[in-house]
């Protein structure tokens, strides 16, 4: 599997993705997390293709195994400013990693995408909700530390920060 730019054309098979992750969240007990608000919104995916920070994890034969987006700078998210419950481990730069997503057709999609962005920056925060199970097992297994909880502008629920530096 490799990991390339999604484009403008694949955007009604990237919303696909999304509709089957939020299928997925809700039969293993996150029902939350997208499914109330349909996250996230075609709009917001487009702006994320457009502005290319929006990836694909592509199979050997071409078929796109998982979305999500990936940027880095210095403070570029602002929902990370604020951790209660706990600090992060490094106050530099970072990539985040956000609306991941596996189309169930590739088992490891999730990783190859993580650790294609950890490869990126060396430094990755994430989030996902307490009641996502699979992917917080999905991170630990990674190496990925429970920093505390933030919260994000979509909605109240609390947010399960996760942080990985590389030479860690």
């Amino acid at each position: 599997m490799h990991i390339r730019h999604a484009e403008p054309s694949e955007l009604d098979h990237i919303m696909g993705i999304y509709a089957h992750a939020r299928a997925f969240m809700a039969a293993h007990g996150n029902e939350r997390q997208w499914g109330p608000t349909n996250w996230p919104p075609r709009d917001l995916v487009a702006q994320d293709i457009a502005t290319r920070k929006s990836y694909v994890c592509v199979t050997d034969d071409d078929k796109i195994a998982a979305v999500f987006f990936y940027d880095f700078g210095a403070g570029i998210d602002p929902c990370y400013d604020t951790i209660y419950d706990g600090s992060w481990l490094d106050d530099g730069p970072y990539g985040v990693v956000h609306r991941i997503a596996s189309a169930g057709i590739e088992r490891g999609a999730g990783t190859t995408c993580l650790e294609w962005a950890l490869s990126q920056c060396g430094h990755l925060r994430i989030d996902t909700h307490g009641n996502n199970y699979v992917f917080q097992n999905l991170l630990r297994k990674l190496g990925f530390s429970q920093r505390g909880v933030i919260y994000v502008e979509e909605d109240d629920d609390p947010r399960l920060a996760f942080e990985k530096l590389a030479h860690l």
